[in-house]
Order: structure tokens, then sequence, then C-alpha cells
């Protein structure tokens, strides 16, 4: 898969996209992931990427020129343009699943007020919200979205039955998980998972799953 994300903060996507998981499936050739700062887009000498809305209002708008001519540039017949923004699609396990399935994605991250409408209504194919919250820029969520589309790519994750029993992918959050001790300051791991009974720990799992969302995400179950 490529990867191509436009933001107008480069160095906010490329500490955590440079680390782990994401470094190894970048030096495995799974993803091909740039970065690009958007201003390389710009015309004047100021690089200036933003202006004032019409109409009036607070704030800046990011302007249409440099995000056309990037994404023009950039794309492909099978690239996907997604735009992060407030107003977007609230992401979720399984758009990241069928967003791993693309070849090319092409991230446009907002910031200031938003993007001049143009880009959502003739460029755009996604807009994308990581949540009912607002950010101080789309860099940050393109990492989210970046990190939950590619460790679903194969070969990204050591073990591919990780991805496969992730919380969400399963239709629900997962079952509590312990490790050594066994006692810890006087708590114990229940027996079952010491049992060494591989059929009473998947019924232990799949119960304590269903009661782990019911008490924090009952909306899953729905």
């Amino acid at each position: 898969m490529k990867i191509d994300i436009l933001t107008l903060f480069p160095e906010i996507c490329r500490a955590p996209l440079s680390e782990s998981m994401m470094k190894r499936a970048q030096e495995n050739k799974i993803v091909d992931l740039r970065i690009h700062n958007l201003r390389d887009w710009t015309t004047d000498k100021h690089r200036i990427a933003d202006d004032a809305p019409f109409g009036g209002g607070q704030g800046m708008v990011m302007k249409p020129e440099p995000i056309f001519a990037a994404v023009e540039e950039l794309r492909s017949p099978k690239s996907k343009i997604i735009l992060m923004s407030p107003a977007g699609r609230q992401f979720d396990q399984t758009m990241a699943a069928d967003l791993s399935k693309e070849s090319h994605l092409i991230i446009v991250c907002g910031h200031y007020e938003g993007v001049d409408h143009r880009v959502i209504e003739h460029l755009a194919d996604l807009e994308i919200s990581i949540g009912d919250y607002v950010l101080t820029n789309g860099a940050i969520a393109a990492v989210v979205l970046v990190d939950a589309v590619v460790r679903l790519l194969p070969g990204a994750l050591g073990d591919e039955q990780s991805a496969a029993d992730d919380s969400f992918s399963i239709g629900s959050l997962e079952a509590p998980q312990y490790t050594r001790p066994a006692e810890f300051r006087g708590w114990k791991v229940p027996e079952v998972l010491l049992s060494g009974n591989h059929a009473e720990i998947v019924k232990w799992r799949k119960e304590q799953a269903k009661k782990r969302t019911e008490q924090n995400r009952p909306d899953l179950l729905d």
C-alpha cells in the first residue's frame, strides 16, 4: 500500500509514524508512507496556504489551490482521497478494514477553521472524523487513521491473529489479559488461565469480553 499525507505540519506525523510497528512496516516494504508539506504546492513567495473566510467570521480557511495541486500531482486512477475533518463520517474498525484494501491513500489534513468547501465538493472521496471532538489540526487525526489501517495489512503485525482478535474486530471489546507473576500484591490471575484447558479458556474469554463490553461499550452490542 502507498500512503501520502498532505499537511501543514509534517513533523507532527513523522515522529509517531516512525516507531514500532509503523517503522517495521515501512522497512519491510509493506507500506510506502510519504509525508508532504502542503506549502510546497503554494505559488507565492510567502507560501500562504490559508485566507480569511468569505462572508466574515473567525479564523482562517485553507486555500483550495495548494490542496488541488498536491493531490493532482500525487494521485493515480486508483487513489482514494481522504479529508480529515471533524465534520466527516466517524472512523471505526470496519472503515479501517475497508481502507486497508485500497492500494493508495492520499490523506489531506485540515487545519484552522477547515478547508475551502470546493475541496470537499470536487476533490475528496471521503471525509473522516476520528471522534466527536475538535483537534488542533488534522495531522494528529491522520496519524490515528494510518496506524489503524496499516496494522491490518498482511505482514504488518508479527502474529496475523493479533489484528483479528483486536477489540472491535471481534464485535466487542477484548477480554482481560494477564501475564507473570501469577500473583501480584495478593491479586491472583484467574485460575482458568492457568489450567491449560483451552476450551475453558476460550469460553472464559468470550464471557469476559461480553461482560467488559456491557460495562464500557454497551452500544457495540446493539
